[in-house]
């Protein structure tokens, strides 16, 4: 009968470590006999080292990053330094060490290279250290490379690629040295933000509605460029504006837009763009010289529609930067790891969401009242009845009460550590 429950038992791994495989993305039809054997050595191992229950158990409290728990809060201040404490106590240790390239770094892959992947996710926690140190790049090494990549701000798909592998590759000094900066930031903003207020964090290109000390909702973001940044901003939501006109900021006209009709002759008027001189007459493209300066003397405008360029809302607040949040046509940028693609405002994924619960206590603003307007493509504002605190941060490196260590690219190179914690391509 003991031999019977082995062999169950044996099949059930085999059947399990092979599920784990396909959708880790590698149950290609091609690929089947190479995992296989790779996956047999995999079950072997773990039956040899005896790796059940208790184990899953003890991995069970490393987690996953709480999409609940706020950027900003008094809170964050004191794990931030707690989280410093922990990576003083790496670096006496040894940091961890450097992994190396390899071609097949994912699930179900042997490879000489995992183990270093192991000791440097164990070193930072993300590995329970009774996972050991094979060669076998397991569920578990899987799991820990996903939470490690929800860390850095990273598409959690358990694959080593390359901008996790130089994620991984960042000394544990210089992320010391991250948190230490942060830290300095965090404090200044520990204060009494208000019950309800929205946070964007720039370098995470990610913004949170806040409300009673709970992120109610996260909206992934694209924001500024490097050589055209977003700023620090303190200020409130006052208005939000339905199916919106976009006036071309002068800026644009001058960088962008001149040489893109030097390009293409007819960009405007695909685009549905018009232009209009200070006294608001209309004018052609053709009644323009796009070789000279000429063009940044006039408006140009966009009229709405799926073509706009600030989507089907625009979020107000003042700032003398003149910038603002909205919507965008370009769905897909929502998808990139470095969303870094603007002039300096900020397009919001799910906006509408952000946009019904600054809504919330404005009288003749329900959901469905916003989603008819959008419909409609009528022009239309709504004042926010009670204007929203809004703040625009800059924090590469903090941690939150449930014991997770953020760090993302310092894109501006304000951390002063220069391009040794940038991921970003180039």
């Amino acid at each position: 009968m003991a031999g019977r429950s082995d062999d169950r038992d044996g099949i059930s791994r085999r059947r399990f470590l092979r599920v784990a495989a396909a959708a880790g993305g590698s149950a290609v039809a091609g690929h089947a006999l190479a995992q296989d054997a790779a996956l047999q050595s995999l079950i072997d191992q773990n039956q040899q080292n005896d790796l059940g229950q208790g184990f899953d158990s003890g991995l069970r409290t490393i987690t996953m990053p709480q999409a609940s728990l706020p950027t900003l809060s008094p809170a964050t201040v004191q794990h931030t330094e707690q989280a410093i404490h922990r990576y003083e106590g790496i670096i006496s240790r040894g940091g961890w060490p450097e992994v190396a390239r390899a071609d097949r770094m994912r699930l179900g892959a042997r490879n000489p290279g995992v183990v270093a992947l192991r000791q440097r996710l164990i070193a930072a926690g993300d590995l329970d250290a009774n996972a050991g140190v094979s060669d076998i790049y397991d569920s578990y090494v899987e799991a820990a490379v996903r939470r490690f990549q929800a860390r850095h701000g990273l598409n959690a798909d358990g694959v080593v690629h390359a901008q996790t592998l130089k994620a991984l590759n960042i000394p544990a000094a210089a992320r010391l040295a991250q948190l230490r900066a942060n830290l300095v930031r965090l404090r200044s903003m520990s204060g009494n933000l208000g019950n309800r207020f929205v946070v964007c964090n720039i370098p995470a290109a990610r913004i949170e509605a806040i409300e009673g000390g709970v992120a109610v909702s996260r909206h992934t973001a694209v924001v500024g460029k490097p050589d055209r940044p977003s700023p620090d901003i303190s200020s409130k939501i006052v208005e939000v504006n339905f199916n919106p006109f976009w006036t071309v900021p002068v800026s644009i006209v001058r960088r962008d837009l001149i040489p893109k009709m030097q390009a293409e002759p007819d960009y405007l008027v695909k685009n549905h763009i018009r232009i209009f001189d200070p006294r608001g007459n209309e004018l052609t493209p053709a009644q323009i010289n796009w070789y000279s300066e000429e063009a940044t003397n006039y408006m140009f405008k966009q009229d709405p529609g799926d073509f706009n360029s600030l989507g089907s809302l625009r979020i107000n607040f003042p700032s003398k930067h003149g910038v603002y949040m909205h919507d965008t046509p370009l769905k897909n940028l929502f998808g990139e790891d470095m969303r870094f693609h603007s002039s300096g405002c900020v397009r919001v994924q799910n906006v509408r969401e952000l946009v019904n619960w600054l809504l919330t206590e404005t009288p003749n603003w329900s959901r469905q009242e916003i989603d008819q307007v959008i419909k409609s493509g009528e022009r239309k504002d709504a004042k926010v009845a009670k204007p929203v605190p809004l703040y625009w941060v800059y924090v590469t490196a903090w941690a939150t009460p449930d014991g997770v260590v953020q760090f993302r690219d310092d894109i501006y190179n304000r951390d002063g550590l220069g391009p040794l914690v940038t991921t970003s391509p180039g």
